[in-house]
């Protein structure tokens, strides 16, 4: 049995299909998987769509959060209701289908030889569809800097498709985690490393989203920024 976690914020367009999506790759693959889905009181109505899906789908629940708090707190409460559960097994998606469910297998293959399994898009094989030039160069500089920085042979730091055996989180104390924005995917995957779990990449495209508003800002890019300085030099809990 394996769990997605999807956190959600004004994914009204998204939400939907791409749960629909995920239930036909459970379906054709014969799959054990669970959904629960995280939203952050989306003002467009997100959460109520979310409660809508779970009448209709027993493998789906919703986490209600009082308020927009960010990518890295949703997370959390998804992984402590997974954790709830008998779930071996626990993913990060986004649901703008920038992350591609089709790649579910994929990952429960690789994850039977690791602990933490990355979706990278700077592996061989990995790619980017969609995104400027900018972008691009602030992705990869970015994921090269906090790699240096952090001392780490990790190739994509900041993507935020995974997987994770339940004892990678059992292990780690998610009450001690601190960053909100994208900067969550650096410290996550960094810590587990230094405890000890051993983390492998696997390709995979990311498309960018076509539907909704994206979430990154100067603000969130700032946070990680500051953040592989924080994790270089403090305790690992």
């Amino acid at each position: 049995m394996f769990t997605v976690i999807l956190p959600t914020y004004n994914e009204r367009e998204n939400l939907e299909r791409f749960v629909r999506l995920l239930q036909k790759v459970f379906e054709d693959n014969g799959l054990d998987g669970h959904i629960i889905v995280a939203d952050d009181s989306s003002p467009d109505g997100t959460g109520i769509i979310a409660d809508e899906l779970a009448t209709r789908y027993d493998n789906l629940s919703v986490v209600h959060r009082a308020r927009k708090q960010g990518i890295g707190p949703a997370y959390v409460a998804g992984f402590k209701q997974a954790l709830k559960t008998d779930t071996e097994f626990i993913f990060e998606m986004d649901c703008d289908f920038s992350h591609d469910p089709r790649n579910i297998p994929a990952f429960l293959e690789a994850v039977k030889k690791s602990d933490l399994v990355l979706g990278s898009r700077y592996v061989p094989g990995g790619r980017v569809e969609n995104w400027g030039l900018l972008r691009r160069l602030i992705s990869r500089w970015g994921g090269i800097y906090a790699s240096w920085i952090l001392g780490v042979p990790v190739r994509d730091l900041t993507g935020g498709n995974k997987c994770f055996r339940r004892k990678v989180l059992e292990t780690l104390d998610l009450d001690s985690v601190s960053s909100h924005g994208y900067g969550f995917q650096i410290e996550m995957t960094y810590k587990a490393i230094k405890k000890g779990f051993r983390v492998n990449e696997i390709p995979i495209t990311f498309a960018d989203r076509q539907m909704g508003q994206s979430k990154m800002s100067k603000r969130i890019v700032l946070e990680a920024a500051v953040l592989v300085w924080k994790l270089r030099f403090r305790p690992i809990n």
